[in-house]
């Protein structure tokens, strides 16, 4: 029975995934050796540096990675990058299967004047700072404002709203980074907008995570009622209200009616709001935004203008995927046909495959799909066995399963005596020697 050796680039769910799609595929006639690759120390991808430190139970999946990592067939080589370290090219001449999961990591630009001024960050340097990934661990975030605005309309807007909103004792049994809770304790940052630009109907916040904003103790959440009713009548003059929507839509009438209880801390949504211009004197202090309209189902700029006197703003619009050497990218993604890279032996699953849509468990159908191909696509002979450690460069510490054991181990060790679920180590170096 041949083996055949598969390569995952990427220890985030959609690697995992991918790994265990392959290892529920096995049989008496196929089997696979699978070996996965992660440039960082840590692995868990977006379920360590992405999930919200609020949100622990979104992060029990790691569970089912570790499952997958116990089985026989699995290596890790953590601390090594494709691309970098290890061409690409030699991958693929080294294994049945190549499978992109390298997930997406930039955040999208708005192309608006001022947007390179300080105080301007993205969601993807603001979500990995608070969550302690360690090429972010030293991000200059100025909280020394009293207002900060977010501009999106999906969970990851929510999310860092949320995170500058709240207070921060609401964060200290968390496992936000060390850093980023410091910071957030000595914040003067008090009123969060969210802006959309278009309305509350359209928004791609989730239901749980609306409903569960009147829920927050210290802080009011606003959306005014009239917003929110003319969201309605628009969803009702377009057609049938699908059920998402129809969830979405109470989640916002029972936001604007929940009272007020004078906090000094509250977060205000803003529809129908787009971004123009960043203004300020060597740092941002303004944000220009242009009123739009619904007209016959469609955005339309009216002309008129506001504007909301803040020093921090963050985008949170969509990802693109970080460039790889030896792989093409074409909008933001790996160039790819359901997961097939045409003319190679190499696959991709997740953010890298399709954009950064769906939630964590989207990964699992998605992987599942993917393998199929690749099975479909392998050849009846497997390539000869390969110690693949000869090509990785000399001076390189590789982070196998046991050496991730010993990091997530300590980690957790150390959260444990001070009531947090870990205590999230974010220098390189550290993690290295955590892991010998």
């Amino acid at each position: 029975m041949p083996q055949y050796k598969i390569a995952i680039v990427g220890a985030g769910p959609a690697g995992y995934f991918t790994a265990q799609a392959l290892q529920n595929s096995q049989s008496d006639e196929l089997s696979f050796s699978i070996d996965m690759f992660e440039r960082l120390p840590t692995m868990w991808g977006l379920v360590r540096s992405g999930v919200a430190p609020d949100h622990p139970k979104i992060k029990t999946v790691a569970k089912v990675f570790e499952k997958v990592a116990s089985e026989p067939n699995f290596r890790l080589f953590g601390n090594v990058e494709i691309g970098t370290d290890i061409d690409i090219e030699e991958l693929c001449a080294r294994y049945d299967a190549v499978v992109m999961c390298t997930g997406s990591a930039i955040g999208k630009k708005l192309g608006i004047p001022g947007e390179d001024l300080p105080g301007s960050l993205s969601a993807a340097e603001f979500v990995p700072w608070y969550n302690g990934h360690p090429d972010f661990a030293s991000l200059d975030v100025p909280l020394d404002g009293t207002t900060a605005v977010v501009i999106g309309a999906g969970n990851v807007a929510m999310d860092c709203a949320r995170i500058l909103a709240i207070d921060p004792s609401e964060l200290d049994s968390t496992d936000t980074a060390t850093a980023a809770l410091e910071a957030l304790h000595t914040s003067s940052i008090r009123k969060v907008y969210i802006a959309g630009r278009r309305g509350p109907e359209h928004a791609a916040f989730t239901a749980p995570e609306l409903r569960d904003l009147p829920k927050l103790e210290h802080t009011d959440v606003v959306i005014s009622k009239e917003e929110v009713e003319a969201a309605h009548i628009r969803a009702e003059a377009a057609g049938e209200i699908e059920k998402h929507l129809a969830s979405n839509l109470e989640a916002w009438r029972l936001i604007a009616e929940h009272p007020h209880s004078g906090h000094d801390r509250e977060m205000e949504f803003h529809f129908l709001a787009a971004p123009k211009e960043f203004k300020g004197d060597g740092k941002i202090e303004e944000v220009v935004f242009g009123i739009n309209e619904i007209r016959d189902g469609k955005v339309v700029d009216t002309g008129k203008t506001y504007s909301i006197k803040a020093n921090l703003v963050i985008s949170a619009i969509g990802y693109e995927a970080a460039h790889i050497n030896g792989i093409y990218f074409h909008n933001g993604k790996i160039d790819n046909e359901e997961g097939r890279v045409l003319g190679t032996n190499i696959y991709t699953v997740g953010w890298a495959k399709r954009g950064p849509s769906g939630v964590i468990g989207t990964n699992k159908s998605d992987a599942s799909d993917v393998v199929k191909l690749l099975i479909s696509d392998l050849p009846e002979q497997a390539r000869p066995d390969c110690d693949i450690t000869t090509f990785i460069p000399a001076g390189i510490q590789i982070v196998d399963q046991a050496s991730w054991t010993k990091i997530n181990a300590a980690e957790v060790a150390a959260g444990e005596a001070l009531g947090k679920p870990r205590l999230k180590e974010t220098s390189i170096e550290k993690l290295l020697e955590m892991g010998k």
